[in-house]
């Protein structure tokens, strides 16, 4: 028989019941984040009026709807 303290039993115990719900947890949080990334891949940021526009084309200088002027492809920055 092997012989565990009542405190290393009590943390065997708690690692064994959360740390899938931790896995779970952090999984959850990357993916949403990717999916996050993903929905702003194609948004940009006019740099003369400041308009948020969706451009799916390969357009190196999209122009914008709004004002007219080209813009170049910079990652929005997040909160």
């Amino acid at each position: 028989m092997i012989s565990v303290s009542l405190k290393y039993l009590v943390l065997i115990y708690l690692g064994i019941m959360l740390g899938p719900i931790l896995f779970v947890w952090f999984l959850h949080e990357w993916r949403a984040q990717r999916r996050e990334r993903a929905a702003f891949r194609h948004v940009l940021r006019c740099t003369l009026c400041g308009f948020e526009f969706e451009d799916r084309t390969s357009a190196v200088l999209p122009r914008c709807p709004r004002c007219g002027s080209l813009n170049e492809r910079l990652r929005l920055s997040g909160l």
